[in-house]
């Protein structure tokens, strides 16, 4: 079994999860950050991150690390961390893909003794059922005799300044109790809050996946409430103010469900429960409500839209905010999306303004990205993203955009309630 003070690390996949987590071990300890985006490679080595997770600052501090693109450079490594995305499919199917090939490159560069450690979000089993059998293939080792795994779920919440990696508990696992112990031992190396030790891979793969589902069924509890009381003619969030003081109740509020965690973990989930002969029907039902919440708010738009006398074939439509929540610039699986694609159906002129995007999302009609909305131009408005930069122009800049006659819709209750503002 390895001596932590002869690791040597690679991590797999630079994004919002392995840079941060490779700078942190590169404070302390020989690690090599490894990316197929040769781009990224070569920003990072210029000191700049373009996921702004990081900055010049953490870059430098990390005085250990090397970032590459070549593979040959991960030779020298003893333990690999796998950190690639695991989305989900057009038909939202758990899509594998980076995480398998991420798995081949480990089993071309794996040597007997060595550790490879997934943090990547799974269903249970994936890590041992789907990743381990690619890494013996690809390097002719054996599981638990030549090379040994562990799972540690990732956390990170991006665009958190104040929750960083060192400050969140980590899970960790391993495939022996040996191997459990020395993956353990190692994030505590680097994590100040400390670590749970999970009593097997599956455990810890499992915890991670319910994590964001629990979220994820009750936003969509809110969503569904949101939908009761707007027929009711109450405004949701005075509800909610009102019932958040009962010291118990817990603070979710209504609105858009993406990202790649909360919109994305509960099909893992529900994939590997139908494998084994089980139909989730909270966990679904959760998941139709939410990815109905793009439409819901466009169809409100709309009817109010034609409340007001305002045509709305050809009208023009500003939506503020395209990232999959506030204040950083991730638009994976951004549920802004629905907006956008509905206001096309209904033949509406759509403008998408986000100051904290280089890069939109893809969406399935036309539409203009701007750097800054004209005055006076927009039937209507939808706040979809409460990015502080919004909050900071005020609610009569946002509102000085429309023509003289307009609909705003602020989803995210991003100001105090008027008559001339439609809320979820």
């Amino acid at each position: 079994m390895l001596d932590l003070k002869d690791v040597k690390i690679a991590v797999i996949g630079l994004g919002y999860v392995g840079l941060p987590l490779a700078v942190e071990f590169g404070k302390s300890r020989q690690t090599v950050g490894f990316d197929i985006n040769e781009t990224r490679i070569s920003q990072l080595n210029a000191g700049y991150d373009n996921t702004l997770e990081t900055d010049a600052s953490d870059l430098d501090a990390a005085q250990y690390i090397q970032f590459t693109n070549t593979l040959a450079d991960l030779r020298d490594c003893n333990v690999y961390i796998v950190t690639v995305p695991t989305p989900i499919d057009t038909y939202k199917r758990p899509d594998l893909t980076a995480l398998l090939a991420a798995s081949d490159t480990v089993g071309q560069v794996i040597s007997k003794g060595d550790f490879v450690i997934f943090e990547s979000t799974v269903y249970p089993g994936a890590t041992e059922d789907d990743c381990i059998p690619v890494i013996e293939t690809a390097s002719s080792l054996t599981f638990n005799v030549d090379f040994f795994a562990g799972y540690s779920p990732e956390r990170i919440n991006p665009g958190d300044k104040t929750h960083r990696l060192p400050d969140i508990k980590k899970g960790t696992s391993g495939s022996t109790p040996n191997a459990a112990r020395f993956v353990d031992g190692l994030y505590r190396t680097i994590i100040t809050a400390g670590t749970h030790l999970a009593p097997s891979i599956k455990v810890a793969e499992a915890a991670k996946v319910i994590e964001n589902t629990q979220r994820d069924v009750n936003i969509a509890l809110i969503n569904e409430l949101a939908l009761i009381f707007n027929r009711l003619d109450i405004d949701t969030m005075d509800v909610l103010e009102a019932a958040q003081t009962k010291w118990n109740f817990l603070p979710f509020r209504p609105g858009l469900v993406g990202g790649h965690c909360i919109g994305v973990d509960p099909y893992y989930l529900t994939h590997k429960a139908q494998q084994v002969g089980y139909t989730p029907e909270v966990v679904l039902a959760g998941r139709r409500i939410n990815d109905g919440m793009g439409a819901y708010v466009v169809s409100r738009v709309v009817r109010e839209m034609i409340n007001r006398d305002i045509s709305v074939k050809g009208s023009r439509a500003l939506v503020m905010g395209a990232t999959f929540k506030e204040n950083c610039p991730d638009t994976r699986n951004s549920r802004v999306v629905d907006i956008i694609d509905e206001c096309c159906d209904f033949g509406m002129q759509v403008d998408v303004y986000d100051p904290w995007v280089t890069a939109m999302p893809e969406v399935d009609c036309s539409i203009d990205t701007i750097t800054c909305p004209e005055i006076g131009t927009y039937d209507a408005i939808i706040l979809a993203v409460g990015h502080d930069a919004f909050k900071t122009l005020g609610l009569e800049s946002v509102q000085s955009y429309g023509k003289s006659t307009h609909v705003l819709m602020d989803v995210k209750a991003v100001f105090p309630k008027s008559q001339d503002i439609l809320r979820i």
